[in-house]
């Protein structure tokens, strides 16, 4: 079998199957739910032929008694409460990943090696196994609660389940390896010498921090907020389980929509709703990455 002699066509053969593997399990799912969220709802479940954006306008407007639009806040709460709480993941995994990653390349290499490993350890356990632990420890008899009730440090409950922070507090453990792996890929290329001539050159350990390492582990900041901000907003489980239904987020309305309420076309403007909010937010990191290489080159 002979090979096309042309770089740009074996180039295009070679990657023909994982674009088709992407159109084909990616883009037409969503081009699918593209088209149905601008399609008239079924009462029964499903869809009916015909141009609509009635499922848009749902977001923001709700029919009264007389049949007039009136302004509905209820869904862009549920909007701001995602975007809110996403944020919040970020900032905690933020805090708690970058002094892991920090502390895990200051180490030998065989450290370091089992320390990732651990690090990667929660990846092996579902999803659901891990947030229904989190029950076990938020809950009134909980594992925090029992102890400080056996002690007499509390009477009532702290009732921290079915809470935005308990809803935080599960997607922060749920993506923090995701924000600890970006930052020490960044971290482990750093020449440690240059943190010792900002010392030299009577620079406080801030200093030093805010100076020198920060701006180059600037990159895998960046990503690990990308990586954990993405599958927060669109969270399913934690707010499911932790949040008790109480307190949704954009999954949870995408799925009750699909499933219970059986109006496709209003599930289907929210998914495209997120879909914009992750394609800001994968831009915005592609600008950020295309203007570090325009100031390094």
């Amino acid at each position: 079998m002979n090979l096309p002699q042309n770089p740009a066509t074996r180039r295009f053969l070679g990657l023909l199957p994982a674009w088709l593997v992407i159109g084909i399990f990616m883009v037409m799912p969503m081009m699918i739910l593209l088209v149905f969220s601008f399609m008239e709802s079924d009462p029964y479940g499903g869809v009916d032929p015909g141009f609509t954006i009635e499922a848009y306008r749902q977001i923001l407007f709700d029919l009264n008694f007389d049949d007039e639009l009136e302004f509905d806040p209820v869904y862009l709460i549920i909007i701001g409460r995602s975007i809110l709480l996403a944020l919040i993941a970020v900032f905690g995994c933020l805090i708690f990943g970058f002094p892991v990653a920090y502390y895990i390349t200051r180490q030998e290499r065989r450290v370091q090696n089992m320390l990732l490993y651990l690090v990667t350890i929660p990846f092996w356990t579902n999803l659901l196994v891990r947030t229904y632990a989190w029950i076990l420890i938020l809950s009134g008899d909980g594992v925090i609660e029992q102890p400080l009730k056996s002690l007499g440090i509390i009477e009532n409950s702290l009732e921290m389940m079915y809470t935005n922070g308990a809803v935080a507090t599960g997607l922060v453990y749920s993506y923090l390896p995701l924000m600890v792996l970006p930052i020490y890929a960044s971290l482990e290329k750093l020449d440690f010498r240059l943190v010792e001539a900002a010392h030299d050159l009577y620079a406080s350990r801030f200093q030093a921090f805010k100076q020198v390492i920060v701006p180059l582990a600037k990159p895998g900041i960046i990503a690990g907020c990308i990586l954990v901000f993405v599958p927060s907003v669109g969270a399913f489980i934690a707010p499911d389980l932790l949040g008790g239904g109480k307190k949704l987020m954009l999954g949870s309305l995408i799925h009750l929509q699909f499933a219970s309420s059986r109006n496709w076309p209003f599930g289907g403007a929210i998914a495209m709703l997120l879909l914009a909010f992750v394609m800001i937010a994968l831009l915005w990191q592609l600008r950020s990455a295309r203007k570090r290489m325009e100031e390094s080159g």
